[in-house]
């Protein structure tokens, strides 16, 4: 790779996770969440008037966008520069090796971390591989806590923030210059929509799904489509439902390739046989 696409990926690496910019975030108070107190309503509500609005201040942490710790609010991906880094080099290593096959990320929030990926492949001139974003666009499933006790509790399902409608993330590709038929998007739950998935073989699969469930389900329908020499990426290998059906997959299927942590979060493999 030249220096200039090198310092093309780095720079967008730092966009996608918005570590350019070092300064305090000031965002509008939500008067539309029910817990919101009535007095503050009311006196937001008499700033906007006057063309003003109340708002939260965010202090600039660096462990957001380096280390992925904590929700980025302008940022295109929560993963951080690590995570980032990592599917960067799963990606060039395939292609530099010859290990046939797409990239596919299930769960993509806002896509950030596959724009990468087609970046990665626009800037090594790849044209036959394909970038897949498999996701519901409307946030989690609620946890099936009778079939999978592991999920219990867990109110992610819940969170509006992780709702981002799939007209979004091709307009987040867009804005980037990244948007063409090299980027296919699979909606829908996992468990509808990876069995009978159009995808023949994976050099890389990312799997951001968090949850026992949808680990599981992604790892049942596309592993066997990882070729020898591919990569299988967890980015919630700290999560006590991912980390366990990551164990009972592994387990069942007699897998002992080494797992290599990526950071405090993030662990992957590389398949051998």
């Amino acid at each position: 790779m030249d220096e200039s696409a090198r310092l093309y990926l780095d720079l967008l690496k730092k966009c996608l996770t918005f570590a350019l910019w070092e300064e305090t975030l000031l965002m509008p108070f939500d008067t539309a969440k029910a817990s919101a107190p009535g007095d503050l309503v009311e006196f937001d509500m008499g700033l906007r008037k006057l063309g003003y609005c109340l708002a939260r201040e965010f202090p600039y942490r660096r462990e957001i966008a380096w280390e992925g710790e904590g929700i980025t609010y302008l940022g295109y991906t929560m993963i951080g520069m690590k995570r980032l880094a990592n599917f960067q080099e799963c990606i060039e290593r395939a292609i530099e090796e010859n290990t046939p096959g797409d990239i596919l990320e299930t769960g993509v929030w806002r896509g950030g971390a596959c724009i990468l990926a087609r970046a990665v492949l626009k800037v090594r001139r790849v044209c036959e591989r394909k970038v897949w974003l498999a996701d519901s666009f409307q946030g989690l499933p609620p946890p099936n806590a009778e079939k999978y006790p592991l999920d219990q509790g867990d109110d992610l399902y819940l969170n509006p923030f992780l709702r981002v409608p799939v007209e979004v993330v091709q307009e987040n590709f867009r804005r980037f210059g990244l948007l063409d038929d090299q980027v296919c998007f699979l909606k829908g739950w996992f468990k509808d929509t990876l069995p009978t998935a159009p995808v023949d073989r994976l050099c890389v699969l990312r799997l951001d799904g968090d949850l026992y469930e949808s680990t599981l389900d992604a790892l049942t329908a596309l592993y066997d489509k990882v070729s020898i020499n591919g990569f299988v990426i967890i980015d919630d290998y700290d999560g006590k439902g991912c980390r366990q059906a990551v164990t009972d997959f592994r387990h069942t299927r007699g897998i002992r390739d080494e797992i290599i942590p990526i950071d405090q979060h993030g662990a992957f493999w590389r398949r051998t046989r």
